[in-house]
């Protein structure tokens, strides 16, 4: 099983619209590509210097494979539709591989 992390730091002036956008289309649109079967999305609970609120947004999917199929066939479309935020976000992606879950 894969994690596909992305840790995303959001200004705080764009906040509540992007929280509404992330909730209500964009995660929804993720798992609507049939790659991934769960997201947990977190709060970071650090003060950044360079202020905003940052999020972890983490989705499941079952193997290296699947994920390599996102990158290919979603990954551009789903990543523009955040244009709307342009300026006002950094993200920072991951791969977790789990190794194993008590």
């Amino acid at each position: 099983m894969y994690i596909y992390n992305v840790t995303i730091n959001i200004e705080e002036d764009v906040h509540d619209q992007w929280l509404a956008w992330m909730n209500q289309e964009h995660i929804p649109a993720m798992l609507g590509t049939g790659k991934f079967h769960k997201a947990l999305m977190t709060r970071v609970h650090v003060q950044e210097e360079m202020g905003g609120i940052t999020y972890s947004v983490q989705y499941r999917t079952d193997s290296k494979e699947t994920l390599q199929k996102y990158y290919e066939e979603d990954a551009d479309r789903l990543r523009a539709q955040s244009n709307r935020f342009a300026g006002k976000f950094i993200a920072f992606r991951t791969e977790l591989e789990v190794i194993k879950e008590f």
